[in-house]
């Protein structure tokens, strides 16, 4: 199966690495990711989610330096997927959040989207969040997929809470989080 990218983008470190983090910022104490899931049943024709950044450190991140992976399963799906961002305050708004897909080798996500951020993002002062980024997940022919097998859904999670099955990265360093 393949896969495609709506925006290039880099780092983000090994989709198999077993570094793992803990609640209350991960292994660097930088970044806290909070999620929210879209969209609800089992079954969709596309994953819809929220996810923001907070900055839990001392020093201000530049968001260029942050990645953010979803962890999913691809169901099957025949066509490439496509990641659309709806909305983002961040400043450039979704033209500012880059999106990649990877392929994984775990039994709850054989693949991930990866968001970015383009140096138009700007910045994270301490304690400050990126703001709501509202993202949709679907492949081209808008094939089914079951959102309750996959690593990064909870269905139960509708407010942006920390949720750690959603990973983030600083510089392709694992920050926050524990991949599947």
């Amino acid at each position: 199966m393949s896969s495609t990218s709506s925006t290039a983008t880099g780092g983000g470190g090994s989709p198999t690495s077993t570094t793992t983090a803990t609640t209350g910022g991960g292994p660097t104490g930088e970044l806290e990711l909070h999620y929210a899931a879209r969209e609800g049943a089992a079954s969709v024709q596309g994953l819809s989610f929220r996810v923001q950044v907070r900055n839990t450190g001392d020093e201000t991140i530049t968001l260029s330096d942050v990645t953010i992976r979803y962890w999913f399963t691809g169901d099957g799906a025949t066509s490439p997927f496509v990641g659309a961002c709806d909305f983002t305050p961040i400043p450039g708004g979704c033209t500012s959040v880059t999106r990649t897909f990877g392929e994984a080798s775990a039994a709850e996500a054989d693949r991930y989207l990866e968001l970015g951020f383009t140096s138009a993002a700007g910045t994270l002062a301490p304690g400050a969040t990126s703001g709501e980024v509202q993202i949709r997940v679907y492949s081209e022919r808008y094939e089914s997929m079951m959102q309750t097998n996959d690593y990064s859904f909870d269905a139960t999670l509708t407010a942006l809470t920390p949720w750690e099955q959603v990973t983030g990265y600083r510089d392709g360093v694992l920050a926050w989080g524990e991949e599947p």
